[in-house]
């Protein structure tokens, strides 16, 4: 039995539904995995729904996008209240800002002479979830570069692109707090891979388990062996949850696609057991 606790859907930018990496999980043998799609729950009813169809375990989660200056800092989620509703009004929030932020970095691409319009953005996302990977693909489809990954450059837009626009301001600390509320677990995602590639620091992780972090992403599917055991070490001197997940945006050929990390399920016991904990904590208040 083994698991991936890090997936994503079209629920966010993902390629697959819900329904569609659950069935796939399924045919790759995973019994348990997690969907935790950036900054919303919006898959996670037709990933349970899917999950139960096919007797394989699905665990809610979510992936807050959060700012510690400027860099990116990615909080997942477990077992969140969908119903929570200072969850869902900051998600709300989120949204808002994510569609206004995607109209104005086209538009200064636009500014620049670059050809793109921003309703074929919304037609390629099909959602209300608008993200750069989705102006990334607008871009390609127009022949302006010849890959997704170059859109992420100063060319366009990169943190310092000519049509980079600044995202909605949450920090890592209002992020715990937030999923804190809405009774999910908050796990640091892939620490050894922020924004421009920079690390955590074990005293910045040291700073979130202060904070209200009670787990880290030690396997991932970008680490190499080394960075494994320093975030186990970590995990184990901070006593945090230890978890792990590919990241798997559904492109079969990337290093993190699913069945890239294959997690004991000893792992998913170890975080239902803190959700059953917490739970009976919160009963007892």
């Amino acid at each position: 039995m083994f698991a991936d606790l890090h997936l994503h859907t079209t629920a966010s930018d993902g390629i697959n539904t819900p329904a569609e990496v659950v069935t796939l999980a399924k045919e790759k043998g995973f019994s348990a995995i997690a969907v935790t799609d950036h900054d919303t729950t919006s898959g996670l009813e037709e990933a349970l729904k899917a999950g139960a169809g096919y007797s394989i375990e699905v665990i809610p989660g979510i992936e807050l996008s959060t700012l510690e200056g400027e860099i990116e800092i990615h909080i997942l989620g477990y077992y969140p209240d969908p119903e929570c509703s200072a969850l869902q009004n900051m998600l709300s929030q989120i949204m808002v800002a994510r569609s206004t932020r995607a109209q104005k970095m086209v538009e200064k691409l636009q500014e620049t002479g670059i050809d793109i319009d921003i309703e074929r953005v919304k037609e390629i996302a099909g959602g209300k979830f608008i993200g750069r990977p989705h102006i990334a693909s607008a871009l390609l489809e127009k022949g302006y570069i010849n890959d997704l990954s170059e859109a992420f450059t100063d060319d366009f837009i990169g943190r310092d692109g000519r049509g980079y626009v600044e995202r909605f301001k949450l920090s890592p600390k209002e992020g715990i707090n937030i999923l804190k509320k809405a009774q999910a677990i908050p796990v640091l995602a892939h620490p050894g891979y922020l924004s421009k590639g920079e690390p955590v620091s074990k005293a910045e992780i040291a700073a979130l388990k202060n904070d209200g972090l009670q787990g880290l992403e030690v396997y991932y599917s970008k680490y190499t062996s080394a960075q494994n055991e320093f975030y186990l070490s970590c995990a184990k001197e901070y006593s945090l949850l230890v978890t792990g997940g590919s990241d798997c945006h559904g492109q079969p050929d990337q290093i993190n696609s699913l069945g890239s990390i294959k997690l004991s399920y000893n792992y998913v016991e170890a975080l239902k057991k803190e959700k059953s904990k917490q739970l009976a904590i919160n009963r007892g208040k």
